[in-house]
Formats: structure tokens, C-alpha cells, sequence
């Protein structure tokens, strides 16, 4: 209870108030003794104005309503939030303070605290209170509860009481921009026969789509350009791919660093990348953790960034130690990112696909200077041994860089000495 008092019949009453009362009290209790009825009006004066000013704070408390809103609910980390408050009730008969409850990781502002002090409401509109928030880390945030604290004129008594309850912040994981796709290493069946069915005698096996923005010009179509008379640009190299299974390794022993410097939230936005380039391309993409869970918890492959997104939001690292799980579908092209693997493990991520595949293989040791040697070096011989592309990222590179890597096959940052 606010005032600082044990809790009692008259916690409510702040310092000055509880003072008073017995400044009142013992000032009554002597005029009785002294037979002093003027002092005794006098103490009684003063020791009822602290149990009038909990009514009126008390009032204040029943008629004030608050709702919260948040502008956009959901956002990119770094992106900024608006907090926005609105007060409905009579008129104040004191200071109403309000403080709102809100962790670190959503990104309160220093210079804008979520901490306000309302004097007076409109009759018409009441009032609008706002603060700004920046998330620096992905996540569900709760924003709230709020509390107020009602005071009387005189500063003799204040009620605290939750005004309005929390509201869900969804920062999501930040997406950069990647350019191109790495050639085909599987033997997926994909779509039977999505060539086959453009290919005839005088007919190119190229399929094609309208220009969108962000295609690189290379892919252009020239001849079905002209016949179309609108810009083609040529779909994917590998039209008979049914899409991408991506492979996200969350396990928290794999990881390294704290925070949004950590190697999991290295793998976290680089698989977000991955996945918003490749459905932006037109290609089907499925998530799912090491153990073979869908990521989603739906459908497992979809075709839309956004739930891939909110559920990359929410992840939280898993308590698994090893690799194996279920077969890893052979109808799909798979990219696994992955933070450390210990020996042992790399076999039995192996076990769980028979074709050669992708791989982004995070050197976690970079990211904790101070921890075990690296083991990067040799996993990658392991998986290029098996047939897999792979690229190597250290505490310094940057998404855009082992992607382009993966894609081009060039040597990894850990072989050129970081980016």
C-alpha cells in the first residue's frame, strides 16, 4: 500500500496524514484532561482532516478508467511503438500519478519514462497520455499493468490500484535483405514434372513470371519479354523443387553470448532473412526446430512471411542436447542453421537426410572468446565431405555475407578472417 505504513485500518494516509492524525489525537486526549474545549476543537479539527482526505482519494480511485493502446501492437526490433493512454472520469480532486509497467527488453525510453502526473481530467475528452518504446530485443513483451496512485489536495492520504491490465508487444525478429539462392544439392521430387511440362519440340524449358521489384535484372527473359510485351523475368533454376525446409538449431547449449549479441539471435535473424527472401521469390518454406517440430505449429509449409515471423518472436532456446530426430522430408530443398556440434552430433543430423543439403554453421566460439575452441572447421569438412554446401558465420559477419557465401560457394569468413 502506498504511504510507506504498515497495513492497517489507515494505511492509506501518507506521512503528513498519519502526522497529523495523531498530532489531532493526543492534542484532543490533553484538552479532555485539561478541560480545554477550545484546544479540544482544535484537536479534533485536525485529526478528522486525514479521514476526510481518504474519502476523497478513495473517491478519486472508484471514478477514474484507463484503457491502453498500442501503436502498432507488432513491430521489427528497433522499430519504434507508440503507448498510448486514455483517462475517463470526473473531475480530480487531487494529483493522480500514474506508472506503467514495462520491461527493458521493450525499450523504454530514458528521456520519456512511462511516469505521468495528471492534475485535472477534461469533462469532454478526459485525457491522452503518450510514451514511446523501441524494443532492443524480440520477443512477447507484456506491457502493464498500470498503476495509480490517487492523492487528496493536501497530500494527507493516496490509494494505489491497477487501473488497466497488460497488452501484448510482439517484437519481431529484424529481416535484412539477401540477394539471390544457392544451386540445388537435393534430390527432391519437388513438383513431378513442373519442367517436363514446358518442354516440347520447339518449346524452352525456361519458366517465367511478371517483374517484380527487388528481381535482379540478370534474370531477365528477354524473348518472353517481347512476346508478352510486359518485363518476364525467368523463375527459379530449379522449377521442380516443392520448396524449402529450413532447419533452425535453438538448442541453448549450441549457443553463445546473451542477449540480442548472442549467437541464437544470430541464427534467429538470419533465418528470417532466409525465409522472407525466399517466399518473396515464390518459394514455399517450412521451419522447423531440431527435433523436427514445425516452427508454426500449423500447416508446416506456407507461403506467407508473417506467421514464420511471429512464431520467430516467440522462440525460446530448448533444453535438447543432441540432433536426432525424424527423417527431414526429401520432397523439400533443406538449409539448416546451426550453432555448435559437438561429436557425434553432425552424424546423426546426417542420419536424418539422405541427400546433401545447405548449411549456415554459426562459429559460437567467436561469439564467447573466453569458451571451448572452435569446432566450426572441422563440422564443415564433415558436411562438404557428405555433399552439403555450407558457410561459416563468426561474431562479425553480417546475414547478407554468408548468405551471398552460401550462394556463390566462396570460402567462409572463418577461412578469410571475418568480414
Amino acid at each position: 500500500m502506498a504511504g510507506g505504513g504498515a497495513p492497517g485500518r489507515f494505511s492509506g494516509l501518507t506521512t503528513r496524514g498519519r502526522c497529523l492524525l495523531a498530532g489531532g489525537g493526543a492534542t484532543a486526549a490533553c484538552a479532555i484532561v485539561l478541560d480545554e474545549r477550545d484546544l479540544l476543537r482544535i484537536g479534533v479539527f485536525v485529526a478528522l482532516l486525514p479521514l476526510l482526505a481518504l474519502l476523497l482519494a478513495a473517491r478519486t480511485r472508484r471514478v477514474v478508467r484507463v484503457a491502453r493502446e498500442l501503436k502498432p501492437p507488432r513491430l521489427p526490433v528497433g522499430g519504434e511503438a507508440t503507448v498510448e493512454l486514455k483517462l475517463r472520469g470526473t473531475t480530480l480532486l487531487g494529483a493522480l500519478r500514474l506508472v506503467d509497467t514495462v520491461p527493458d527488453a521493450a525499450g523504454p525510453q530514458p528521456q520519456a519514462p512511462p511516469r505521468f502526473t495528471v492534475h485535472r481530467l477534461s469533462r469532454r475528452g478526459g485525457a491522452r497520455l503518450r510514451y514511446p518504446l523501441r524494443p532492443v530485443l524480440r520477443g512477447v513483451h507484456r506491457v502493464g499493468p498500470l498503476a495509480g496512485i490517487m492523492t487528496d489536495p493536501l497530500g494527507l492520504a493516496e490509494f494505489q490500484r491497477e487501473l488497466d491490465g497488460s497488452e501484448r508487444l510482439l517484437a519481431l525478429p529484424r529481416v535484412v535483405p539477401l540477394r539471390g539462392e544457392p544451386a540445388a544439392l537435393g534430390t527432391g521430387e519437388g513438383t513431378p514434372g513442373a519442367s517436363l511440362a514446358h518442354q516440347g519440340q520447339g518449346t524452352s524449358d525456361v519458366l517465367v513470371r511478371p517483374y517484380r521489384f527487388g528481381d535482379e535484372i540478370r534474370r531477365v527473359h528477354w524473348r518472353s519479354t517481347a512476346r508478352h510485351d510486359e518485363l518476364m523475368v525467368r523463375l527459379e533454376e530449379r522449377p521442380w523443387r516443392g520448396g524449402m525446409t529450413v532447419l533452425l538449431d535453438r538448442r541453448d547449449g549450441a549457443h553463445r553470448g546473451r542477449g540480442s549479441d548472442s549467437s541464437l539471435e544470430f541464427a534467429v535473424t538470419m533465418t528470417a532473412s532466409i525465409c522472407a527472401h525466399l517466399i518473396r521469390r515464390g518459394e514455399p518454406v517450412a521451419i522447423v526446430t531440431e527435433e523436427g517440430t514445425p516452427l508454426t505449429g500449423g500447416p508446416a509449409t506456407t507461403t506467407s512471411v508473417e506467421p514464420l515471423l511471429d512464431a520467430l518472436a516467440a522462440l525460446r532456446p530448448s533444453a535438447r542436447t543432441d540432433l536426432a530426430g525424424p527423417e527431414l522430408a526429401l520432397g523439400n530443398d533443406v538449409l539448416a542453421v546451426l550453432g555448435m556440434v559437438g561429436p557425434g552430433q553432425i552424424e546423426a543430423l546426417l542420419a536424418r537426410r539422405t541427400a546433401p543439403g545447405h548449411a549456415v554453421l554459426l562459429d559460437t566460439s567467436t561469439w564467447d572468446p573466453a569458451g571451448a575452441d572452435s569446432r566450426a572447421g572441422a563440422t564443415a569438412a564433415m558436411l562438404r565431405g557428405a555433399g552439403w554446401r555450407v558457410a561459416v558465420a563468426t561474431a562479425r559477419s553480417t546475414p547478407e555475407r554468408v548468405w551471398d557465401d552460401l550462394v556463390t560457394g566462396a570460402a567462409p569468413d572463418a577461412m578469410r578472417g571475418g568480414s
